[in-house]
């Protein structure tokens, strides 16, 4: 029996609408951050998003799981729900007052994604996915481009906070991938990247040391509007895992091909 994952998603949109209205509200008005680790910032903008986007959750899905990026897990024992959250994806653009920014919500259910929606408020683009309806932006349905081959394919990557010590290694898949295909672009957010591939605006992404919150909804996305979602090693993606290629199927193949050399531990 198919479930119908609509009221959740709907929870979803109520809750990153009313993050992006925190966001939008304080937007070039940052005068304080803080530090995470060497590169990783935080604002209270961030705390704001989280806090209002756990209340909402919380009052519709009290026995549920929430999973979100700047506190502890709420658990609740035996609930094979888990809600995983980014309030502010794309916090360091945020603060430096670069436009690209989003709330990326994503409700997992005995362990896979079922429902996703990941907010820009600047350019009001919603994106949503629920497991087996299909992908959406702002209401209308999107697909993953019809690029076929690896050389005529745009792609997006982020690197990781590690990479003042790994520069090297990030530096070097980049560089083959920018000998591969048209480009190379870095969003600085990789909820929206992934919606960026499930749109067709771009045609293949891959990052390394992500968490959950960055991947669980847009993740979601790509695989509802036609794309795929691995492992660096080609096996299923792992919300909790160390890397993430993601295409929109016709040319991943040639990106396991490219990435199989940077495996870690290989």
């Amino acid at each position: 029996m198919k479930t119908d994952w609509k009221s959740h998603l709907e929870t979803a949109v109520q809750a990153a609408k009313a993050a992006g209205k925190i966001q939008l509200e304080h937007y070039q008005k940052i005068d304080r951050i803080t530090y995470k680790g060497e590169v990783n910032l935080l604002t209270h903008v961030d705390l704001a998003c989280e806090k209002t986007i756990k209340d909402i959750i919380r009052a519709q899905y009290p026995g549920h799981e929430i999973l979100a990026e700047e506190s502890d897990l709420e658990k609740k024992d035996g609930s094979p729900f888990r809600w995983i959250v980014d309030p502010l994806d794309g916090t360091t653009n945020y603060a430096h007052g670069y436009p690209l920014f989003a709330s990326s919500i994503a409700l997992v259910h005995e362990g896979a994604a079922v429902a996703g929606v990941v907010f820009n408020p600047l350019l009001n683009e919603l994106f949503s996915a629920t497991k087996g309806g299909g992908a959406f932006l702002n209401g209308a349905p999107i697909k993953v481009s019809g690029v076929q081959l690896a050389r005529e394919a745009l792609f997006t990557t982020g690197f990781a906070y590690d990479r003042r010590e790994r520069i090297d290694h990030y530096l070097s898949i980049f560089r083959d991938f920018k000998r591969l295909g048209h480009g190379v672009r870095r969003g600085g957010a990789a909820s929206v990247d992934l919606c960026y591939l499930a749109c067709g605006r771009v045609d293949g992404y891959w990052e390394e040391k992500l968490k959950p919150w960055d991947v669980a909804a847009g993740s979601l996305l790509v695989t509802e509007a036609g794309g795929k979602v691995t492992n660096f090693d080609g096996s299923p993606l792992d919300l909790y895992g160390e890397n993430l290629c993601a295409s929109n199927g016709r040319i991943h193949e040639e990106m396991l091909c490219l990435l199989k050399p940077f495996i870690p531990n290989r």
